[in-house]
């Protein structure tokens, strides 16, 4: 999973460092057991991997952004448009209605919450 959330977090136009290996480590272990938890299951099904990825990748984001490490992170042009197969999200509304900052707050919104609804369908009933 790991060289997937680095190919995810470059193509939003962050090159991940050395010194972020244990955040990303971290976070990773934290949105599996997170998963795993939610849907009673011990390992985590290749339906949900992307979902994993996307979740690791917000929360990164996030924690980056919160601690003011973002420097060099285009703002611009991550947050405008994400597309997945046919699936597209556009953030850059109308005349840029809203500042990079806030369409990457969305963005990490979006990347940390979609898909959440798909854990139903791993679920295991706990007796």
């Amino acid at each position: 999973m790991f060289e997937d959330v680095v190919e995810r977090l470059k193509s939003f136009g962050y090159e991940v460092t050395e010194a972020d290996n244990l955040m990303l480590e971290f976070i990773i272990q934290k949105v599996e057991n997170s998963i795993k938890a939610d849907c009673n299951i011990n390992t985590i099904p290749e339906g949900l991997h992307e979902i994993a990825v996307d979740m690791v990748v917000g929360e990164f984001l996030l924690t980056k952004k919160s601690r003011g490490q973002l420097e060099g992170f285009d703002l611009e042009t991550a947050v405008r448009q994400i597309q997945e197969g046919d699936t597209s999200v556009t953030f850059a509304v109308g005349d840029g209605s809203k500042t990079p900052e806030e369409r990457l707050d969305e963005l990490i919104l979006y990347l940390m919450n979609h898909g959440k609804g798909k854990f139903a369908s791993y679920r295991c009933i706990k007796w």
